[in-house]
């Protein structure tokens, strides 16, 4: 069994302005950072075997802090990007329903198999993040950790993208790929899962408890 605590990353300007980020490399704002580093503060104690992210910018800054506490290397891991959504990355809705009215109208319609011209369809980004992540667990069992070399590497940690998300609590919850998000994901959620058997498992989802604290 492989324990998987997958991340969104921290909040950026576009995630405000409801801009699609897709494959855009857009940094954290000031929030992110502040959101990454209690994320770190928050998981320092705990033990991990392995850390990785998008290989996206506002990925990697969040796992740094994490990185940092924990002493561990940062591995990228490009299919664990954000879906690409072609010509309709950096445009927000007013936008994209000015110059793409046709594309707004298939977006909305929320057909599996839509793909906007340079993009990826939400079939196609399903298969690239469930083949991303069962390579990711098999290849976990494969390494030894320093401290532990007897056992497997079990414990990992992915810092990603909504979209990613997503597609990982439909595959879960066996919900179709079409339509909209039914599920919250806020910034730097902490969403644990298992790999066992070849399947998913979802242990705790949207945990943001570290943002709602005090003092």
């Amino acid at each position: 069994m492989i324990e998987l605590l997958f991340i969104r990353h921290g909040e950026t300007d576009w995630n405000r302005q409801q801009r699609f980020q897709g494959q855009i490399d857009v940094p954290l704002n000031e929030t992110g950072e502040q959101q990454a580093a209690r994320l770190a503060q928050r998981l320092a104690p705990e033990r991990h075997d392995l850390l990785f992210s998008s290989d996206l910018l506002r990925a990697r800054q969040t796992a740094a802090p994490l990185a940092a506490a924990w002493q561990l290397p940062l591995q990228p891991l490009p299919g664990l990007r954000e879906q690409s959504f072609g010509v309709l990355e950096g445009l927000d809705v007013p936008a994209i329903q000015a110059q793409h009215p046709a594309l707004w109208r298939d977006w909305v319609g929320g057909d599996a198999d839509f793909a906007p011209p340079g993009g990826e369809s939400q079939r196609q980004f399903h298969t690239r993040v469930l083949q991303a992540v069962q390579t990711l667990a098999e290849h976990a069992l494969q390494f030894r950790p320093h401290a532990e070399p007897a056992r497997p590497a079990t414990r990992l940690v992915v810092v990603t993208h909504g979209g990613v998300l997503d597609m990982l609590w439909r595959t879960v919850h066996g919900r179709p790929l079409h339509g909209l998000r039914e599920c919250a994901i806020p910034n730097t959620g902490v969403n644990r899962l298992r790999w066992a058997g070849g399947a998913l498992q979802i242990e705790v989802w949207g945990d943001d408890a570290h943002l709602q604290a005090t003092g």
